[in-house]
């Protein structure tokens, strides 16, 4: 298995609804944070061991930004924290598979430490503004003939 750094790794946007097709250059330190809600399934029957089962995925999307009014990707994010507009987001691994879904921005926080430029850390998770789920979260793997078929969706 190949180690893939994170340089090699991309981030693209675009309006919410469609797929996201610019790629996002002022960016760092991105990280795709996956998890799973818990349910408690503990019976007596488990010998003393509490078990769960897992439940609803959950996604978030968080990088650094230099801030930059002038940048369009800064821009992009920033209004759409302000106005509470969706963007498509697709976070890949740079050889086409990653998470594909529309979100909303929930943090811009400034970091303005005095050795450093000034930074925007954000935060993004997925939504369903237009309430069809025509663009719920999806996993996609470029190495599946089925890429983009639902596969880590939740859907039933």
């Amino acid at each position: 298995m190949a180690t893939t750094l994170g340089l090699k790794c991309k981030l693209y946007r675009g309006p919410a609804g469609s797929q996201a097709n610019i790629e996002m250059k002022n960016v760092s330190n991105v990280t795709l944070n996956l998890e799973k809600g818990e349910a408690d399934i503990t019976t007596r029957k488990a010998n003393g061991w509490r078990m769960s089962a897992a439940t609803l995925k959950e996604a978030s999307i968080e990088f650094e930004m230099l801030y930059d009014p002038d940048d369009a990707d800064f821009a992009a994010v920033f209004n759409a924290f302000l106005n509470d507009t969706p963007l498509a987001i697709f976070v890949t691994d740079g050889a086409g598979s990653g998470l594909d879904c529309d979100c909303v921005v929930m943090n811009v926080s400034q970091d303005q430490s005095l050795e450093e430029a000034v930074k925007a850390n954000v935060t993004l998770k997925p939504t369903d503004i237009g309430g069809d789920g025509s663009r719920a979260p999806q996993w996609v793997d470029a190495s599946s003939p089925e890429s983009g078929s639902g596969s880590g969706s939740g859907a039933a």
